[in-house]
């Protein structure tokens, strides 16, 4: 038995025990704010399901209420026979909805409207406990300096084409404030907006402006994005801003005969300051044959270091150093992680809408995409996993409350088209619609989930990707 097996099942128990709990738990939240404010109001309540479809396991509680876990873990429902009756989706059930007593308009819209305000709740305490704890960051992810500037990449038809942004003037250095008028915080944020974004020339060019920081001064810079990488979407060919720190010196290395040590901060390389690993090994590969000056930061001490020209070296950039770059909690408020999730929600929705964008369904996740995340945030941090469980929280919310049969917010359109009318809509109209549209639902689930199930395959025979790249 291999020494790595006991820990790497360990991890894996933990990850699933992890995605149980809280996109498990992120389900059951939603579906008892409809059973705590269907029982509240005294709307009756014929089920309480975990999953859809035959039922795996459950029990009837002392209150008649049908409590179980279902096989197809795609989400939940309760029965509410008062309110929607819908038995193409919950099974048939055992009491004609025609002899119950009808529901206020009031009841309805606050029975469902309640799921997706038990999620905000939710979030809000694990955002709360994030702003306690701290939220892990690294250098290059909190930046929206760019540390490298590419000079060419593949773009979606295999071709390799000239870097948007170099041909667009963007260097080294330069700090992005805005893209198309909307502000940007850090490197995800840059890359979502950017991906999302949607701005086209009269022609039909993809384009977008960057707001950058260049020497104290601000300024609009236009760039055409290229569709590129596997997942066809937009990039412009830069990469994020961080320090190079050394982690470890190889023995007998050529980093240990210059007197490297653990600790020690690369600041730049002769005039060249080193933002980046591809800007530290460009600089060494390109002045191989002669002196390199190291200019290093050790215990606050500014050191320059002379590296002897190396024209033998089969490796110029191989210094046998193991580089790092800072890491450290961030703190920020409840309300601010609230806003960004929501930006980023609406900036997706926008974007789906949005014909001008290159952003389809094939790019969304389904279950499958969701418990991936997971998983490898709850190999890396449980805090990882707040932030995620934060934000499918809030996607769950505003998900629910489009006015799509199905979905809460169908609901509360129907109850209200009913109200505006002066009588119920047709039972069959609805039932009709609703299974039309569950269909639907279930159809773009699999679609999704066909995707994610490739991505998986793909990132699982590709080799790590260790930069914070749009390339």
């Amino acid at each position: 038995m291999s020494a790595d097996f006991l820990p790497a099942l360990f991890s894996n128990v933990w990850a699933i025990f992890l995605i149980v709990l809280f996109f498990g738990g992120s389900i059951f939240v939603h579906e008892l704010g409809h059973f705590l404010a269907a029982r509240r109001r005294g709307v009756l309540v014929s089920r309480f399901s975990i999953g859809f479809g035959p039922k795996m396991f459950g029990w009837e509680g002392k209150d008649g209420v049908e409590y179980r876990v279902s096989w197809l873990p795609l989400g939940g429902y309760v029965a509410l026979p008062q309110l929607a009756d819908m038995p193409a989706i919950e099974g048939e059930g055992e009491m004609n909805t025609r002899q119950l007593p009808p529901v206020s308009y009031s009841t309805r819209m606050l029975v469902f409207v309640a799921g997706a305000t038990f999620n905000l709740i939710f979030a809000f305490l694990l955002a709360t406990v994030i702003w306690l704890v701290g939220q892990p960051t690294t250098s290059d992810q909190a930046t929206t300096r760019i540390g490298y500037v590419v000079n060419d990449l593949e773009n979606a038809a295999g071709d390799r084409v000239p870097s948007p942004a170099k041909e667009a003037g963007l260097l080294i250095g330069d700090t992005i404030r805005e893209i198309d008028g909307s502000k940007v915080d850090d490197w995800q944020d840059l890359l979502q907006t950017l991906v999302t974004s949607a701005g086209r020339t009269d022609e039909g060019r993809r384009y977008n402006i960057f707001t950058i920081e260049r020497d104290g001064q601000l300024q609009d810079i236009t760039i055409y994005p290229q569709l590129a990488g596997d997942e066809e979407i937009r990039k412009v060919g830069i990469i994020a801003a961080y320090e190079l720190i050394v982690h470890a010196v190889e023995p007998n290395s050529a980093g240990a005969e210059l007197g490297l040590q653990p600790g020690d901060r690369l600041l730049a390389m002769d005039d060249t300051h080193i933002l980046n690993i591809q800007t530290y090994a460009d600089h060494l590969t390109a002045y191989q044959n002669r002196e390199v000056a190291v200019h290093i930061l050790r215990e606050g001490e500014d050191l320059v270091l002379t590296l002897p020209a190396r024209p033998d070296a089969e490796q110029p950039a191989d210094l046998g150093l193991n580089l790092t770059t800072d890491s450290k909690l961030v703190y920020p408020t409840p309300f601010k992680q609230f806003g960004d999730h929501v930006g980023m929600t609406f900036r997706t929705l926008g974007s789906l809408i949005n014909p001008q964008s290159d952003i389809g369904i094939s790019k969304l996740s389904g279950p499958v995409g969701i418990i991936r995340v997971f998983h490898m945030a709850a190999q890396a941090d449980i805090r990882l996993v707040l932030w995620f469980t934060i934000l499918v929280n809030i996607n769950l919310a505003i998900f629910n409350l489009l006015p799509i049969p199905v979905l809460d917010g169908g609901h509360m359109l129907f109850a209200t088209i009913s109200r505006l009318r002066g009588r119920a809509l047709p039972s069959n109209f609805i039932m009709t619609t609703q299974s039309v549209f569950m269909m639907l639902l279930l159809t773009m689930i699999l679609y999704v989930s066909f995707f994610d199930v490739r991505r998986l395959v793909r990132d699982n025979t590709s080799p790590a990707v260790e930069e914070t790249t749009d390339e």
